[in-house]
């Protein structure tokens, strides 16, 4: 599950809030054990992941860093290159 999440830091275009929910909702996913809560749950699991993003979005907006901003583009091209040379069995 956690494959998703990717990271969000230093990027140009920088992270939409649909890229902050989306790894806030595969975060609770994997914490909680389940990808689809119960009926009872699913307003924890709801304001769980909300209360994520909202702190994830927080950290992205205070982080600092000198290095100049990645390329989504270029390190999509790279992710699928490594992930051609894997081996497949």
């Amino acid at each position: 599950m956690c494959r998703n999440i990717r990271p969000l830091f230093n990027f140009q275009p920088p992270a939409t809030p649909v890229e902050v929910g989306d790894a806030s909702l595969q975060y609770v996913r994997k914490i909680s054990g389940t990808r689809k809560p119960s009926q009872g749950n699913q307003a924890a699991f709801d304001q769980a992941v909300a209360d994520i993003a909202e702190a994830t979005q927080r950290l992205l907006d205070s982080l600092e860093t000198s290095a100049p901003p990645k390329d989504r583009e270029v390190e999509a091209a790279k992710a699928r290159a490594k992930w051609q040379k894997r081996p497949r069995g």
